[in-house]
Formats: C-alpha cells, structure tokens, sequence
C-alpha cells in the first residue's frame, strides 16, 4: 500500500517478488469508478485465475462492527462465522472495484477469495467484479458507468 506521499502506482511484478499466489502483475492506480483501482498490468487470459487477497480472519460478528467503522470496508464474509479483514493487506487485488459488467469474478473456495478473469482482459484494463449483496442493502449509489448499470449496491 503506497502512502499519501506516494505518487508512483503500486506495481506488483512478475518473478520473485511477487507472491505465488498472484498469478498476474496487478498495478494499483487511480479508478474512475471510486478511489484506487486494480489494473492488469499485462494482458490476461479468460477463465484464468489473476490472484487472491488474504487478510486477517476474523468473525462475521466483528466484520459488520468494523463495517459500521470504516468509510472503506474490505471485508468478504466466507460463510455465516468467518471473514477477512483486507484493510491491512499488501495483496493489489484488495483495490478492486464493483462493476455491474464486470471482467472477472471472485470466488471464495477453501477459505480463500480468489479472483478469476471472466473474459479476456488487457494490460491497462480496470479488473472489476459483481459485489452482489452488500452491507449497503440498496443504499449506496453505483458508480461503476456500465451499461445497464443497476444503480445501487
């Protein structure tokens, strides 16, 4: 995560420095949808996994708590005991962003939420997914300016 001070994009790079776990260099930058983005930083296939995040594991209990706490929440609840708290992680694919025509879709499989490319995607493109249901239940304006776009999460 890059500070205030920062004015370079966070770029995760193929090879060693990259954890095994992210399949595809990812690069944060600023999104036209809402804050910080995650950008494919080389082209990626369809139907291939781009990474995960991981975070800390905490209770469903403890993750709407903190939801009421935060302006950003980066919480996915994995059932109806268990979530991870992204707040704190390095991992890029944090920074991804709701699109109601998204190009890729998270999957939460063995604990872990993984991001999966949906269709081709190209080196530059914002990597966007459905969030589904929210804690926002309706009540937050969508900004994601798709077409057929549904308004709200």
């Amino acid at each position: 995560m890059t500070g205030p001070a920062d004015t370079a994009a966070l770029l995760i790079e193929p090879g060693p420095t990259r954890p095994a776990y992210q399949k595809f260099a990812v690069q944060v930058q600023p999104s036209a949808i809402d804050g910080q983005g995650a950008f494919a930083a080389e082209a990626i296939p369809p139907r291939l996994k781009i990474g995960e995040i991981r975070g800390e594991s905490i209770t469903v209990q403890e993750a709407r708590i903190r939801a009421t706490r935060s302006e950003r929440i980066m919480i996915v609840e994995l059932s109806p005991k268990k979530a991870i708290d992204f707040s704190k992680s390095a991992d890029p694919m944090r920074y991804t962003n709701h699109s109601c025509k998204p190009n890729a879709r998270l999957v939460i499989r063995n604990g872990r939420v993984e991001f999966y490319a949906a269709r081709a995607i190209a080196n530059g493109e914002e990597i966007t997914v459905d969030y589904g249901e929210t804690h926002h239940e309706g009540r937050l304006r969508c900004q994601c300016g798709a077409p057929g776009c549904r308004g709200a999460l």
